[in-house]
């Protein structure tokens, strides 16, 4: 309710926005044009190559990605906006590859081993040469959440320091006044889950995976946690578990028998805030090697400077992510063992680049500047944005909002669109009215169980108190029977998503693709050129972080010396 009060609020501040700057130029409309179907085609074409092998972060195939993408901007006369001069922002990834073999169990009544790949799959947590754990205590913390804002609190002061967690994956949804009802969270993300393990000096965390619970099959687990696993590197200062697990439902539950403990009662319970944490009196052991390397990759950024002298130090960051899972290892003779991500995320970072075009196209430069950024290693964690996100090229304060492609409608014209995260900023009314214009209607996340706000690279920015847009494709698609929309969309997530036969086909059609590509540019067009910057809505998530970083534009600056130190 409160985030459909906070959009019938922004809708009829619509026609006093209006009455201050158009909705959409003539110029914008005229520009919106170079955006069609070959355009797209032939980027998602290029990117998801087998050439590429897969786009796998500090692989030849991310450079030639990066190399691609950056010609693209040249090629558009684009800035170069990495802190370098060049179009290339150099990071550091942290390449794990953990081989883990089994996880043992071991209670007064019995023991079990559980075997990797089918019914556990488990990843070093520390960047080191060997993760384990002996004997550690297995303890039920429920979803293994603290959130002060709803009196939530699962650990409950516990001593868990050494122990094992066993959690379960999402958040409580039987209260819809609590976490949003079935609207996911980042309370029931994975890695707020492994954050807060490690916060309370947990040896090892376990997630149980159910195919609801997650919203992807057990087979997404196995493709996207094995292999080189990257991160950024490790800070000394922040705690880390040894080993980050996942379960499957039916291993979990053999593991519960050993502690006389059934799933289903320990998951009716955890939905209570005075849920008490489990000792479940089973030990835990397993110990593996990992090979630790490091490997570089890069952000490719560029800028198309404002034409406004004082709104240029402004800008409108658009973001799509430009690596996907490269090849799969192990693979049988004949076998496709490589990763293509035609779709996630070539697709997206080709309607960046069509949207680029557009805004060249404009006769004159947007008031605001316009910043680009393919960013790498989101599969691995939204690690590219994260990196971008603490080492941005203006300060947040001056972003003045961020949209994010990931992915793109490859299944024809639709009379709706969804946007995800619907209620939480100024942003939906420029959006519904947009839409409005192309004759579509916006809708909200029509999958909200997913947590699709916190999977992709907009969250990163939006911590820094960005405001962000974020879309999924329509699904009341044109000339097509009710709920078709809805089964495409489910049958490409159980049959391609995170494996190889995410490609490009020939049946593609792009035709509803341009007309979102043509929202996301002309809502950015209007960012550019609108006096007011975009906010979050009043008593949303973000909103804190935003103030801060406008204030933060206020504060003065810090005196230097001749060499260049702070003083």
């Amino acid at each position: 309710m409160k985030r459909l009060s906070a959009l019938l609020l922004a809708l009829c501040s619509l026609p006093a926005l209006a009455q201050r700057a158009p909705l959409v130029t003539a110029a914008e409309q005229s520009a919106a044009g170079n955006i069609v179907p070959d355009v797209l085609r032939a980027h998602v074409r290029f990117l998801a190559s087998d050439l590429l092998e897969g786009r796998g972060p500090g692989t030849r195939g991310d450079a030639l990605a990066q190399a691609y993408i950056a010609s693209q901007f040249e090629a558009l006369g684009l800035k170069p906006a990495a802190e370098d001069g060049s179009y290339f922002q150099r990071f550091d990834l942290v390449g794990i590859t953990s081989n883990p073999r089994t996880m043992s169990f071991r209670a007064p009544g019995g023991s079990a081993e559980l075997n990797f790949h089918d019914e556990f799959i488990a990843v070093s947590g520390v960047q080191a040469p060997e993760a384990k754990l002996e004997e550690s205590e297995l303890v039920f913390v429920g979803y293994g959440i603290q959130a002060p804002e709803y009196e939530w609190d699962d650990f409950k002061g516990m001593d868990l320091r050494g122990k094992t967690l066993l959690i379960l994956n999402n958040d409580p949804e039987d209260d819809p006044k609590l976490f949003g009802g079935r609207t996911r969270l980042w309370y029931g993300r994975w890695d707020y889950k492994y954050e807060q393990a490690a916060k309370v000096g947990a040896a090892g965390a376990i997630i149980i995976h159910t195919t609801p619970s997650a919203g992807y099959p057990w087979q997404v687990v196995q493709t996207s946690w094995t292999g080189e696993q990257f991160e950024l590197p490790a800070a000394e200062d922040v705690p880390r578990v040894q080993v980050k697990a996942w379960t499957t439902e039916a291993a979990t539950r053999h593991v519960l028998q050993l502690a006389g403990r059934d799933l289903d009662a320990l998951r009716a319970a955890a939905q209570q805030r005075d849920f008490q944490p489990v000792p479940l009196g089973v030990k835990v052991s397993t110990r593996f090697t990992s090979e630790v390397r490091r490997r570089p990759t890069a952000n490719v950024l560029a800028m198309l400077p404002g034409g406004d002298a004082k709104l240029a130090q402004e800008v409108v960051l658009y973001s799509a992510h430009h690596d996907h899972l490269g090849k799969k290892e192990g693979g049988k003779p004949g076998e496709d063992t490589i990763y293509n991500g035609a779709l996630d995320n070539a697709a997206g970072v080709s309607a960046m680049l069509a949207a680029a075009k557009a805004f060249r196209a404009l006769p004159q430069p947007p008031r605001r500047s316009i910043l680009f950024a393919a960013v790498a290693a989101e599969e691995q964690g939204l690690l590219g944005s994260q990196y971008l996100a603490e080492h941005p090229p203006v300060p947040p304060g001056r972003v003045a909002a961020n949209i994010n492609i990931d992915g793109a409608n490859i299944h024809g014209r639709t009379r709706d669109l969804t946007v995800i995260g619907l209620g939480k900023s100024s942003l939906d009314a420029l959006i519904v009215g947009l839409a409005k214009t192309q004759g579509r209607v916006v809708k909200a996340d029509q999958l909200s169980d997913r947590g699709f706000f916190y999977r992709s690279d907009q969250f990163n920015f939006a911590k820094q108190g960005i405001p962000a847009a974020y879309f999924g494709s329509g699904m009341d698609f044109v000339g097509r029977p009710e709920g078709w929309g809805r089964q495409q969309r489910e049958a490409w997530e159980a049959r391609h998503y995170h494996q190889p036969s995410d490609e490009l086909r020939p049946e593609w059609d792009f035709s509803g693709a341009v007309e979102d590509v043509r929202l996301f540019f002309l809502l950015g067009a209007h960012i550019a050129r609108s006096p007011e910057l975009p906010r979050w809505n009043r008593g949303d998530e973000f909103e804190s972080a935003r103030l801060k970083a406008l204030e933060a534009l206020k504060a003065p600056k810090t005196p230097r010396t001749s060499e260049g130190a702070s003083k």
